[in-house]
């Protein structure tokens, strides 16, 4: 089913987030090892992704070009600007649940901004995949116990906009097949998993704490990779 891993990725959510209700101290030591392995283990994926590409100047160009109009849009500072004008509105409408508003929506921020999603959503709708979607829950659910032993209960009601942002994207993704000659779609899938590898490595990265790489402002990459193709395609 093409919405299966954004329902497993809401539904870790809300489990990690249940769990960590019920966990009024997780020791600092503890936390830091659970994200370095998951770290470790969102390397290793995106090396798997990486090495996928039958043409890699695709994936050079694609990277250079998407990395430079990030850039000067400033996706990143867009996606920051736009969760704390959020976190002021709710925080200044509900003062008396300001936990509640606060967890939601620095949750909904670290799970929803970030390639990893936008990716594993095309995944599973392209492909049928649901392994970079099933990565992110692990990710998700166990950052969401975390979050809720700090911020408490608002955490867990980050799981609807998760969901339904990554919803969207996979039922949309499924159409493309339907526009699109499945030679073309082939090498398209090909590059932009290698592209979207190099993300997830980045993101591993982040998450150990070895570097802080603009992911967000990466994300253009994936339409240079569908436009690299198609003009290779058609000449």
């Amino acid at each position: 089913m093409v919405l299966t891993g954004a329902i497993v990725n809401g539904a870790t959510i809300m489990l990690g987030a249940a769990i960590g209700k019920f966990l009024n101290r997780i020791p600092e030591a503890m936390k830091g090892t659970v994200m370095q392995a998951i770290g470790l283990a969102v390397i290793v994926l995106g090396l798997q992704m990486g090495f996928k590409s039958e043409n890699f100047l695709i994936v050079i160009i694609s990277m250079v070009v998407g990395a430079a109009i990030g850039e000067f849009m400033a996706l990143e500072e867009r996606l920051n600007q736009m969760g704390r004008w959020l976190e002021n509105k709710i925080g200044s409408k509900e003062k008396g649940n300001a936990s509640i508003s606060e967890g939601f929506v620095t949750a909904t921020l670290i799970f929803v901004i970030g390639a990893m999603g936008v990716i594993g959503a095309l995944d599973s709708g392209i492909r049928g995949n649901h392994d970079v979607l099933l990565t992110k829950s692990i990710i998700d659910g166990v950052t969401a116990l975390i979050l809720t032993t700090t911020f408490g209960i608002g955490v867990l009601f980050s799981a609807i906009p998760v969901f339904l942002y990554e919803g969207i994207i996979a039922i949309f993704a499924t159409q493309i097949n339907r526009l699109i000659p499945q030679n073309l779609m082939d090498q398209f899938i090909l590059e932009m998993t290698s592209v979207g590898g190099i993300m997830i490595f980045a993101i591993g990265l982040n998450v150990l704490g070895l570097t802080k790489i603009r992911v967000a402002n990466l994300l253009p990459s994936i339409l240079i990779v569908a436009v690299i193709v198609g003009c290779l395609h058609a000449f």
